[in-house]
């Protein structure tokens, strides 16, 4: 960013409503200044070099050049955050799996109407800057996927018992930092992992495929009755609550739509009340980047039951906004960069004895 902080923008879209509309939201904040917008992918290209922005915006669906190519491109030449505009869609959702996986460090759904544009536009501010903060963006982070497997050929975690948990709740930023955590994780890791991700319907089915296909553990989005098995990771699917309750044999995870709750459906804070009262201190509590309060008073009834707590630090999110909250209020034993977070788990956690490392090639 330049000497004064200024955060500058390239907006890209092929629809010179939503390059105005968009362009008025972050131009009314003060740390941003839109430097340039562009319609299509093959403009936003010839922008870059012209202009060099800290930040890009970029739709997915464009014509001449899409924004999936447009970042293939961005991802081999520069080192430039982008933050992807996406549809509401099963495609959008495929689409933007793929652009998260080329480099792009977060997206915004955009609202089926333009008119309701505004609704987004704090989200939009958040991960905009939160993108600034990003200077490793638009590259290949991660190993390539294996081909589209979701985890066909994989060992079973094992124990059908877990008597250990640890829930993460996590929102903007979340899927670049779980794609960074759970691929650290043996399958022999002693405890079962339940996740709220904050994302509509059909994108968290293709975050599961996503990180199943990269991770050792066995990843799945929920469904009402799937066990918490050790070396297991269940994501809350997107427009219901996920809760936790024991049974003869082990513990299940249950979907309610129910209202939001946070501003939330998944949300962090149901996960963490509902773990609390079934582990109490067999549970590990993370929350990670986001921005908001969801599950920042939850996390405190784990710890008061002398679970385990920790918060993603301020350097390594996105935006630290719930694990902010978390920590001041004095509800977090650990603060832990996101590289350091796996390490940690398995410290808090551990290892089942005799279950062998699975092979992830």
């Amino acid at each position: 960013m330049p000497g004064d902080g200024t955060i500058r923008v390239l907006v890209v879209d092929d629809s010179a409503v939503m390059r105005k509309l968009i362009s008025g939201i972050l131009d009314r904040e003060a740390e941003i200044e839109v430097v340039a917008t562009a319609i299509d992918g093959d403009f936003a290209l010839n922008k870059i070099e012209q202009i060099k922005p800290d930040v890009i915006t970029m739709d997915i669906d464009m014509p001449r050049m899409d924004g999936i190519t447009a970042l293939n491109h961005i991802a081999a030449r520069h080192s430039i955050p982008v933050v992807m505009l996406s549809s509401l869609t099963s495609r959008g959702a495929a689409m933007t799996m793929q652009a998260l996986e080329l480099g792009a460090v977060d997206f915004v759904c955009k609202p089926v109407s333009v008119a309701d544009i505004a609704s987004v536009a704090e989200e939009l501010i958040a991960k905009v800057k939160g993108a600034s903060r990003m200077s490793n963006g638009a590259r290949r982070l991660f190993p390539a996927r294996r081909g589209g497997n979701f985890g066909k050929g994989k060992l079973n975690g094992g124990d059908s018992r877990a008597d250990k948990i640890v829930a993460i709740g996590a929102s903007s930023g979340g899927p670049y930092a779980l794609r960074t955590l759970l691929p650290q994780i043996p399958r022999s890791f002693a405890a079962g992992i339940v996740i709220v991700q904050h994302m509509p319907e059909n994108f968290t089915t293709m975050l599961a495929h996503w990180l199943d296909d990269i991770c050792e553990i066995n990843v799945k989005e929920a469904s009402n009755g799937d066990m918490v098995i050790p070396g297991s990771a269940l994501i809350a699917p997107g427009g219901y609550h996920m809760g936790i309750r024991k049974k003869l044999g082990g513990a299940e995870v249950f979907l309610e739509r129910g209202e939001p709750v946070n501003g939330h459906r998944p949300s962090v804070e149901v996960l963490f009340q509902s773990v609390v009262k079934e582990y109490g201190s067999n549970a590990t509590a993370v929350i990670m980047t986001g921005m908001g309060n969801d599950g920042s008073n939850a996390i405190g009834e784990i710890k008061e039951a002398g679970g385990k707590t920790i918060a993603q630090d301020e350097a390594s999110c996105a935006v630290y906004g719930m694990p902010r909250l978390a920590v001041e209020k004095g509800f977090i034993d650990r603060v832990v960069s996101l590289s350091g977070m796996a390490d940690c788990l398995l410290t808090e956690v551990g290892e089942r004895i005799g279950v062998e490392r699975g092979n992830n090639a």
